[in-house]
């Protein structure tokens, strides 16, 4: 039942909002007399009154088996199963326009720690409304939307052509995925800080690094496939020439800077890759250098062991000769053995020391 206003004028009708988490099937529509209808039911049945004598009318549904029931609901909405099927079987195509209806699928991203997953969002259009279909609990897509939906919807005006309308109200879904894909790129970036705050922590387990910098790497791959998706459908809606479109070039104008704000974001996302790539270099740099320093470690302490190797080699040959029957040492030869072993065992090493440092085989000391 439509209600006046203090003007005289048709108001929104009044309907009891559901409680809790919003119902399945939600319906904002603008009726030829300019009345608004706004409310949501577990079924499509009690909408179709409403469908059938609006101007201009969306319909948002949620589902938590996307794959099964789209497939029926865009049916009941009067969709034909080839503009469903094109959109949802085929993981390859975004955009289809079969000239009396359109449809395009649009990323709906998700960040959960480290964990990037694009939703599908399923836009399908038609001469005087639009519907949409996406998967529950993804955010709460349009959640607000739904709260704002009459508010929106009454500043269409009645008096400009149909496909203006549904351009208008087509633009406002798009503008506002976007921005909630948008936000998600904040908490991307807020995963990046930490990882490089734990990259220049020594004390983190290196072991633990690899697996983060590869899940960081996957994350902004998996959001900038979403924005070139998004991209390519923006594209596609601008140039495509599609029946149900408008002409108007103000509104294809506001079809561009949607496009140029998701550049923006892949710029973006770009620059945050590239700052993560150049901390990678960095890291491998510190890498490089401790491994260097551990090997002149390494190669110094090699150094000192032959020089002492060398210094206790020509001794205990002196030894071992000097102990042969033939020279029958005696008991008071001692004297001057013990000194030839010291003497010989200090020449050797200087000798040794001397040579090695004249043909540089000492490693140069790296800290």
């Amino acid at each position: 039942m439509t209600e006046m206003d203090a003007n005289g004028k048709p108001d929104v009708v009044a309907v009891p909002p559901s409680e809790g988490y919003p119902k399945q099937w939600f319906c904002v529509a603008v009726a030829r007399d300019g009345s608004i209808f706004k409310g949501d039911s577990d079924t499509p049945a009690p909408l179709a009154d409403t469908l059938s004598k609006s101007a201009i009318a969306w319909v948002d549904y949620w589902t938590d088996n996307y794959d099964r029931d789209t497939p029926v609901a865009a049916f009941r909405m009067g969709f034909s199963e080839a503009l469903v099927s094109s959109l949802t079987v085929d993981s390859r195509t975004t955009y289809q326009d079969f000239d009396t209806e359109m449809g395009m699928r649009l990323p709906s991203v998700q960040v959960r720690g480290f964990q990037v997953e694009p939703y599908p969002l399923l836009i399908l259009v038609r001469q005087s409304f639009i519907f949409t279909v996406h998967p529950l609990n993804v955010d709460r897509r349009f959640h607000r939307l739904r709260r704002y939906a009459d508010t929106f919807i009454r500043k269409i005006r009645l008096d400009i052509p149909q496909e203006d309308r549904v351009t208008h109200l087509l633009l406002r879904l798009i503008d506002e995925t976007n921005e909630r894909n948008f936000e998600h790129l904040r908490q991307v970036e807020v995963l990046g800080e930490a990882l490089n705050k734990d990259m220049t922590d020594h004390r983190t387990p290196r072991q633990e690094l690899g697996p983060k910098i590869f899940d960081m790497k996957h994350a902004l791959i998996t959001y900038l496939d979403a924005l070139w998706e998004t991209n390519d459908v923006l594209h596609a809606l601008r140039y495509g020439d599609a029946e149900l479109m408008t002409d108007n070039a103000k509104l294809l104008y506001r079809l561009t800077l949607l496009a140029e704000d998701v550049n923006r974001q892949i710029g973006l996302a770009e620059h945050l890759s590239e700052v993560l790539a150049s901390g990678l270099e960095v890291l491998q740099s510190i890498y490089n250098n401790q491994l260097q320093v551990m090997n002149n470690r390494l190669a110094l302490i090699m150094t000192y062991l032959t020089v002492m190797g060398t210094a206790v080699l020509v001794p205990n040959t002196l030894a071992t000769i000097f102990s042969s029957s033939a020279f029958n040492m005696e008991p008071n030869d001692i004297g001057w053995y013990v000194a030839l072993l010291i003497g010989s065992t200090v020449v050797a090493t200087f000798l040794s020391y001397w040579w090695m440092r004249r043909s540089r085989l000492f490693p140069k000391r790296v800290d």
